[in-house]
């Protein structure tokens, strides 16, 4: 488990998603997807591009009672999903770093060259969500935050920090994007 997603699922914990259709995507252990169960969230897809990180979410959604509300699939960001339904938050707390992975399991940590695995992602969200919807997105200020300022602006969303928690070297930032 990563400090991002604890930190995340922390937020969510505080927010009132009852009867909301959210998407996770990049959901790994799937704790984001649970937390947005928990915070009364009626559908939670939980996407993942890793087959393995995908069915471990399946069974942390079993295990913990929740696998009647959780949809888990193994894609590429949300292009393989079909057209409906739209989304009224969509969760994504995406790789922090722009190396190339060594790995499928890297592709938790690195988004390879320019975040070329993760620079649809904001793209394809506006393209998902209900007019009012949102997207929490966690970041490090270790990030290019310049490169991903600019998909975030490209794709036409308004952006403002949520929450931010510092710790050691680095601070984790979770930005709240809307149309």
């Amino acid at each position: 488990v990563f400090l991002s997603s604890e930190y995340f699922a922390e937020y969510l914990d505080g927010l009132d998603l009852s009867g909301k259709i959210v998407a996770d995507i990049g959901t790994g252990s799937g704790i984001l997807a649970l937390a947005a169960a928990r915070a009364g969230a009626t559908e939670v897809h939980a996407l993942d591009i890793n087959p393995n990180a995908a069915l471990s979410a399946l069974e942390n959604a079993r295990a913990n009672g929740l696998g009647d509300r959780a949809t888990v699939a193994c894609m590429n960001l949300l292009a393989a999903l079909p057209p409906l339904p739209l989304f009224d938050v969509i969760l994504s707390s995406p790789p922090k770093h722009a190396g190339e992975p060594r790995d499928l399991a890297d592709r938790g940590w690195h988004a390879g060259p320019q975040y070329r695995d993760v620079a649809a992602l904001f793209e394809q969200a506006r393209e998902r969500l209900k007019p009012d919807g949102c997207l929490y997105v966690m970041l490090s200020s270790d990030s290019d935050l310049g490169l991903l300022g600019r998909l975030i602006n490209k794709a036409g969303f308004r952006t403002r920090i949520a929450y931010e928690r510092s710790f050691y070297i680095e601070s984790m930032i979770l930005y709240e994007l809307r149309i």
